[in-house]
């Protein structure tokens, strides 16, 4: 037995020495094109796990199999090499720079170009993470992605719009969001786009990369390219998620025994009685979010097809705020001729939100306010010899009701059908020229119903019973058709590169409303739709139009992509304006130096790249003019009829009408450099850009002996200037493990530089404050606080100090006087991302620095001035002579102690990790044997935390979004939630 055993061991030996006998030994260096070594390049052998890294002077040494085995020869910033072994045990490898970055295709207004050719600032953001993220906008994409691009979410309520500002905010009455296009068919909502069918999002920053969309592009442009299928390239492709969400910051308050107290100090004699509520609890839940999408994708050269459907739903922290969106995409590329192309982009969503109201005290039945503000002592239900079971009110405020009454006493839901897309043909002429028409479409159906029950809410009770139920019903249309024509003809000839663009647009809208409301309902409470109302109190109907003309060219051209030149022009026509206004131009030139191909940079060998480029150009705002902005309109109002009829009443307009009202008109003027060195390892982009608007929309007052309250006139000038830079590197990749980190920081200063007429401006009315919270005013940015500066507690009898700004010994507004700003210094985001082997792990961190928010929460909370509830801050609150605090003490009916003032306006600075995700993807050859080509899970955690010294819930809220004025202000608004998901992608 023992020499079978040593029989057997020697012939597993002899084997393993044969097998090792037949290993080929091979050898070499790795050198670049200026034949310096490179250490760290990766030697794999073809269709193995075996492989090796060249050591600090580029040796190798690996063994193969055979003669016939392929090295793959590869290092990051370089094009990758495979060489057959061959009889050969020296080989030495020269690698190419790799240029794939540089000839990256980005696309820019009307066509594309290579992206080392660009000219222009544009930044491109990387959607790859949108498929691990529970991300319901495309803005949410761009946040802390794009340096210059600030992405706020003002509301954390389910389907709420986000903000975003590319450099800086250009308007105060005309809008300052960018213009987006979908595909080539422009739009100013994206909610509706299912982030997953994304394929490339382009932000057009400076004038001269988004002159080509003329007066429309003073904000920026955002240019979002959909999924098409590639030939020969069958996919489908499953995706799910599930998460939920909790409140990232809770804010305390006092409990029962504290609040009555409290109650007792200011006058109230109440006891803790047998009901007591903890509200938080009550109004502050878990939410829910879900998606689950199915796309399908190929075709052959002639026809391709991206096909896709997805359910998504977010159910809010707060009920029964909630979105729900079914959505539909088909992409189609069809060749018909070799000389006609057809493209056809097609999506369908239905929407649904459901509302909670906010941005309001308790005293207006808002939520969030009336969480924190509802007293501890009373139950969520009582009972009411005539109505029964209703929601409970402050037993010290008659016709306050708790916030459960806001929630669930409406019965609302907002519903959207949107059909978007557009048809484009293209047909070659000749060889270089392709003329295209472009037919797109948006239309959007929108009904909103809302129903109040007639027992259980004060308001909807009414007065001894006077309302019984209120109801109104919204329906409206809008449709929005856009034809273009474009030629472009293009032509190379040895280093020369030429293109040229010219064409027209027509774009028309046409929007119609109907408003309906009642009261007076059924007492059952079965039918809560407009018919069933016994009385109509309202009801209106509204229509309206606008329409845009415009011209277009571009001419572009390069010398061995070293000089590079760009002009766009483009004239825009709008209805919006009086005759004789209608009509403004919008030129820009850009060019470009490609430092990196002059002789006398080729000894500089870690420079792969370097550009120098700069722009200049005009763009216009016309996104928020009113469709009749120039004229004055009468309002008809009706009045009881009489026999003949006389027809309603007519009131004159209330504001007075200005044939000579403009465009806002930007002027922008950018130098930016680009680098990458150490062949792509790291790049770097700076960019210094001056934005100047002039013409800048304002409703001027009138005094009132002229009939009109104002008068919207181009009466102002506004700045930003900013720096920008953008640092981009690959810090390791080795075959198990990559690991590449994206930074980006903006620097913005904004001021108002000139107001004609009126000097002061005024925003953001907060409820029961007679003082406004925002003023616009030459040298001030927008968003400026404007009040009282609060100098601490008098401690000998607890009333806030304010001091005597003006020095007349007296106290008055007119020791009103600026208290900070909203703008921040700048802003920044940090992504990293990292792979080993199977595993990757991705996080954002975004931050914005030096900004500051006005908490009027704060004026509820720590008034004590009525009986709602406080925060735990006033536990610290001055009670008797010497106290030594800075919270005043309380006074019943008085809000002299909380006046606007310094006291609320906060740092609003933060750090926030926006994201953080882990990732395991299955090996590929197990993938194949269940019959996947990919299958990924993953974990992902959504506004993890966040470092700020804000007392708010959310440094970012703002409750104020009519103006582009009125930034950083908290009262009581939905805040963003924490978000913790798990999912799934598969492709078969």
């Amino acid at each position: 037995m023992g020499k079978r055993i040593t029989m057997f061991i020697a012939m597993i030996l002899t084997a393993v020495t044969l097998a090792h006998a037949q290993d080929i030994a091979v050898k070499g260096v790795i050198r670049d094109q200026q034949n310096q070594t490179l250490p760290g390049a990766s030697v794999l052998v073809k269709g193995t796990q075996s492989g090796t890294v060249t050591d600090v002077d580029g040796n190798y040494s690996i063994s193969v199999p055979n003669e016939q085995a392929v090295l793959v020869i590869s290092f990051i910033g370089y094009g990758t090499q495979e060489v057959t072994v061959g009889n050969r045990t020296q080989i030495d490898i020269t690698l190419g720079a790799d240029m794939k970055t540089l000839n990256e295709v980005v696309v820019i207004g009307y066509g594309t170009q290579k992206r080392g050719d660009v000219t222009t600032s544009i930044a491109s953001v990387n959607t790859k993470d949108i498929e691990e993220r529970p991300i319901l906008q495309a803005a949410q994409a761009l946040q802390g992605k794009a340096a210059g691009v600030q992405v706020t979410q003002p509301s954390g309520k389910p389907g709420s719009a986000l903000s975003i500002r590319v450099r800086g905010a250009t308007s105060v009455q005309a809008g300052n969001e960018p213009l987006y296009v979908v595909d080539g068919v422009p739009t100013m909502d994206t909610r509706d786009l299912n982030v997953n069918d994304i394929e490339s999002i382009q932000v057009l920053k400076d004038a001269s990369s988004a002159a080509i969309y003329g007066a429309r592009a003073s904000n920026g442009v955002v240019i979002v390219t959909t999924k098409r299928g590639k030939a020969n390239q069958s996919q489908v492709n499953f995706s799910a998620y599930y998460g939920v969400s909790n409140m990232a910051k809770k804010i305390e308050v006092l409990n029962p025994q504290q609040y009555v107290d409290l109650m007792n100090e200011m006058g109230h004699n109440i006891s803790v009685g047998s009901q007591t509520t903890d509200w938080n609890k009550e109004v502050f839940t878990t939410g829910h979010n879900q998606n689950y999408q199915l796309s399908f994708s190929g075709g052959t050269d002639k026809n391709k097809y991206f096909v896709s459907g997805a359910i998504t739903q977010d159910k809010g922290i707060i009920q029964p705020a909630s979105y729900r969106r079914y959505s539909f995409r088909m992409n189609l590329d069809n060749q018909i001729k070799s000389w006609f192309k057809l493209t056809t982009n097609l999506s369908y969503s239905n929407a649904k939100i459901r509302d909670v109201k906010d941005n309001n005290n308790a005293g207006r039945n808002a939520v969030v306010l009336g969480a924190l503000g509802a007293p501890p002592t009373m139950g969520v239900y009582s009972q009411d010899s005539i109505r029964g079971t209703i929601f409970s009110t402050n037993p010290l405020k008659a016709g306050w009701d708790n916030p459960l009454a806001a929630m669930f006493g409406p019965t609302q839901a907002a519903k959207d059908n949107r059909i978007f897309g557009n048809v484009a043909g293209d047909f070659t002429i000749a060889k270089g020229l392709v003329y295209r028409s472009n037919f797109g479409i948006d239309f959007m159906n929108h009904a909103n119903d809302y129903y109040l029950d007639p027992y259980r809410t004060t308001e909807g009770w009414g007065a001894n019973g006077s309302t019984h139920g209120l109801g109104n019903a919204t329906r409206s249309n809008s449709f929005t058709y856009l034809w273009e024509n474009t030629l472009n003809y293009e032509k190379k000839w040895e280093k020369h590169e030429f293109s040229a663009l010219a064409g027209t647009t027509v774009q028309k809208n046409n929007w119609n409303n109907s408003y309906m409301a009642g009261r007076d309902f059924p007492s059952d409470g079965v039918v809560k739709t407009m018919n069933a109302a016994n009385e109509i109190t309202d009801a209106y109907t509204e229509q309206s139009e606008w329409f845009l003309n415009s011209y277009l060219g571009r001419l572009m051209y390069n010398f061995d992509s070293k000089y590079l030149i760009t002009a766009n022009f483009r004239a825009d026509g709008s209805s919006k304006l009086a005759k004789g206004n209608q009509w403004g131009f919008f030129p820009s030139v850009s060019a470009g130096w490609r430092i990196s191909a002059e002789p006398f940079m080729e000894d500089v060998k870690f420079i792969t790249d370097l550009k120098l480029r700069g722009g200049w150009g005009q763009n216009g705002n016309q996104e928020g003019l009113a469709n009749y902005a120039s004229y004055g309109l009468n309002t008809y109002t009706r009045r009881t009829p009489t026999t003949p009829p006389s027809g309603p009443a007519v009131t004159p307009p209330t504001y007075a009408p200005n044939p000579d009202l403009r465009w806002e008109t930007t002027t922008q003027t950018n130098i930016g450099v680009d680098l990458s060195m150490f062949q792509g390892r790291m790049t770097f982009t700076a960019d210094a850009y001056l934005k100047k608007t002039n013409d800048l929309l304002l409703n001027v007052p009138l005094p009132n002996t002229s009939g009109y309250s104002y008068m919207p006139r181009n009466s102002g000038k506004l700045e930003n200037k900013g720096l920008e830079f953008v640092l981009s590197t690959i810090n390791f990749d080795k075959s198990d493990f990559q690991w590449t980190t994206d930074f980006n920081i903006a620097f913005n200063r904004n001021k108002i530089t000139e107001l004609q007429l009126s000097k002061v401006y005024r925003y953001a009315d907060v409820e029961g404050r007679s003082d406004q919270i925002i003023i616009l005013q030459e040298g001030a940015s927008l968003g400026t606080f404007y009040g009282y500066i609060a100098d601490g507690v008098n401690p000998e009898t607890g009333d806030m100090i304010y001091r005597d700004v003006n020095g007349d010994g007296t106290f008055s507004p007119s020791d009103r006087t600026i208290l900070g700003s909203a703008q921040p210094k700048f802003t920044y985001g940090m992504n990293n991302n990292l792979t080993y082997k199977s595993f990757s792990l991705s996080f954002l961190f975004q931050g914005s620095q030096g900004n500051k928010a006005f908490n009027a929460s704060r004026l509820e909370t720590e008034g004590m001035y009525d009986s709602k509830n406080q925060s735990t801050e006033v536990l610290r609150r001055w009670q008797k002579a010497g106290d030594i605090t800075d919270i005043p003490r309380a006074t019943d009916g008085n809000v002299n102690n909380s006046l606007i003032s310094s006291r609320f306006v906060e740092n609003a600075s933060f750090l926030r990790m926006k994201s953080a995700t882990i990732s395991y993807a299955l090996s590929k050859n197990f993938a194949e044997k269940i019959k996947l080509s990919r299958a990924t899970v993953y974990l992902t955690a959504q506004n993890l935390f966040t470092i700020t010294k804000y007392k708010g819930f959310d440094p970012e809220v703002n409750a104020f979004t009519s103006s582009g004025a009125t930034l950083g202000i908290d009262y009581g608004t939905y805040p963003v939630s924490r978000a913790f998901v798990a999912g799934l992608n598969v492709t078969f």
